[in-house]
């Protein structure tokens, strides 16, 4: 099934959840790195969740899905405008100081993350963060109704430096928050743009 169907499909499961984690400690890291009142693109922003975090401690955030029901979801849980959009469809042009991108990229297939890079690369400002988290891994393919993408630490950082978008600053990894998914690593990435 495509991703986005199965968002459209299941977006009340995903969203119960998701949207009661705590992201505290990885949001830290990842706002560390902007100044306040910066702006932030949460890509695949699901229930919003992160996209309210980041709102409610003055940053100019724009939440970003490309299923229109995580969109509605998300709409009704922050109170923001959230932009239905797919990853192929941004062309954006400098517009962020930050890009944050948690689980967003796992259904993409390995061959069109590079092409994805790009863009986010693009819709930063010079200098601007990017924080992404994968599957750590060695799997490609479908589980289920979902295609996934896991990485091993050295071949994510490999695709993120491969075109000279990014330079990473730091990587590390964390336990999925979800207590029904505690065997599930993450590797976490704050890149900064080239």
């Amino acid at each position: 099934m495509d991703p986005i169907d199965y968002y459209n499909k299941y977006a009340a499961k995903v969203f119960e959840d998701t949207v009661d984690q705590n992201m505290e400690s990885i949001t830290g890291e990842f706002l560390a790195l902007l100044d306040e009142g910066d702006t932030i693109l949460d890509m695949g922003c699901g229930s919003g969740r992160d996209s309210l975090t980041f709102y409610e401690l003055g940053y100019d955030v724009t939440p970003m899905d490309a299923s229109e029901e995580m969109c509605r979801l998300a709409e009704v849980h922050t109170g923001l405008d959230v932009l239905q959009m797919s990853y192929e469809e941004m062309e954006f042009d400098g517009a962020f100081d930050g890009v944050w991108a948690c689980a967003a990229l796992i259904h993409i297939p390995k061959e069109e993350l590079s092409g994805i890079f790009a863009r986010v690369a693009k819709a930063l400002d010079e200098d601007g963060i990017f924080y992404l988290s994968m599957r750590l891994g060695d799997f490609e393919g479908f589980r289920g109704e979902r295609y996934f993408s896991f990485y091993s630490e050295k071949e994510l950082r490999s695709y993120l430096e491969a075109d000279g978008f990014f330079h990473v600053e730091k990587e590390w990894i964390t336990k999925d928050v979800r207590s029904n998914h505690a065997d599930t690593q993450w590797i976490n990435v704050l890149a900064k743009k080239c």
